[in-house]
């Protein structure tokens, strides 16, 4: 336990149209679970175990159930003068460090400025409760997701975070200032730590673990469980990733994103469009392309019209240059540039780039594990 009360919610739910085993699973659920609390809380855990057992067919899914409870815990939170309270998303078939309760407190004490952060995780790679092949599929897609953070922090983007569903905390008072969480079936842990990143104050917490599940699933139409459910059904393009030379590309523009301030607030507009002109011939062909189909010169002159100082400019221009668009980026890239390629070359092409020569030559004939691993190291320790 940490230095502070706990309450623990609960939120089983199901859509409307559930099959009937499945409401009637979660109403046993819903029995177990309140007895469990009437016999387990004490004065400073509690525990709260909510039924939704008809939720609307067009919105129920993970978001809006995140909503339901982290809606709750905010209403709590508030009625009793706590709206700096830590709200925390978990998953019923996450595991985690036994310091995990003590560790958040801890953070959020120690940076009283930090809005929300993103908890360490790590999936379980071996075990029995799962199949081999569910084990190796998970390492394949969680060095997916961290060479792909890594990829855009060495790129130079500054707002790459690992956005993990039952690895996240906010606080009660600005989850409230940001519209609280969205119902989206999927992603809604990417759209919602989002909205925080570019804010400031968002931080990262190491010193303690998320376990969540590797297990499939076809309940999403992306995300974990969707990834390895398409792995097991052997579609081969899930086992690749993003090439290197995309990432390379967007290096060489975000290196030169502080030319633009200068460039947009040139005091003649003919001078303006002259010089956008030749930044945008400068770049990658990937780059250049990709700018102009999201008008990208109209945008930078709106940014510029809006702000009279470079911080202000970037400050404005990364509100709109989001990981969403980035994201985007990558994927226009790719379908046009550059394909995918299997996930162990491009992480240990990534490798040779954060890390010294020789040390990332050790790893060229590593299994996929083993570059987990130093990813693994690399996020957690810097080393």
């Amino acid at each position: 336990m940490p230095d502070c009360d706990v309450e623990v919610i609960l939120l089983v739910n199901n859509g409307e149209n559930a099959p009937t085993e499945i409401v009637e699973r979660n109403q046993k659920t819903q029995e177990e679970a309140l007895a469990f609390s009437k016999k387990e809380s004490t004065e400073n855990i509690q525990f709260y175990s909510l039924l939704h057992a008809d939720l609307p067919a067009k919105h129920a899914g993970v978001g809006l159930a995140r909503k339901i409870g982290m809606d709750e815990a905010a209403y709590r939170l508030e009625s009793v003068g706590r709206s700096d309270g830590v709200i925390i998303c978990y998953d019923a078939d996450s595991n985690c460090s036994p310091n995990y309760l003590q560790e958040i407190d801890r953070h959020f004490k120690q940076f009283p400025k930090t809005t929300a952060c993103s908890i360490y995780y790590e999936h379980p790679t071996s075990g029995d409760s799962f199949p081999e092949e569910v084990y190796t599929n998970i390492v394949d897609y969680e060095l997916h997701l961290r060479y792909y953070v890594n990829a855009l922090r060495w790129a130079g983007f500054p707002h790459a975070y690992q956005t993990i569903g039952s690895s996240m905390a906010v606080r009660c008072d600005a989850y409230q200032q940001q519209g609280g969480m969205n119902r989206k079936k999927a992603g809604e842990d990417f759209y919602f730590l989002h909205k925080f990143i570019p804010l400031g104050n968002f931080s990262e917490l190491h010193s303690t673990m998320v376990i969540p599940s590797p297990r499939p699933s076809h309940r999403v139409p992306f995300g974990t469980g969707k990834a390895v459910q398409d792995m097991l059904d052997a579609k081969e393009e899930l086992h690749k990733t993003y090439a290197v030379e995309i990432f390379c590309d967007l290096a060489v523009f975000l290196d030169r994103i502080s030319e633009l301030s200068g460039i947009a607030h040139h005091s003649a507009k003919a001078g303006q469009l002259e010089k956008m002109d030749t930044f945008l011939a400068d770049l990658p062909s990937s780059v250049r392309d990709f700018l102009v189909a999201v008008s990208f010169t109209e945008k930078v002159m709106e940014i510029a019209g809006n702000t009279s100082t470079e911080k202000a400019f970037l400050n404005r221009f990364f509100q709109w240059f989001t990981a969403f668009l980035v994201l985007k980026f990558v994927h226009f890239a790719r379908d046009e540039f550059y394909p995918n390629v299997e996930i162990g070359v491009a992480a240990k092409e990534l490798g040779k780039r954060l890390w010294s020569q020789s040390y990332a030559e050790k790893l060229v004939g590593g299994s996929n594990l083993d570059l987990l691993g130093e990813y693994r190291r690399w996020d957690r320790f810097g080393k």
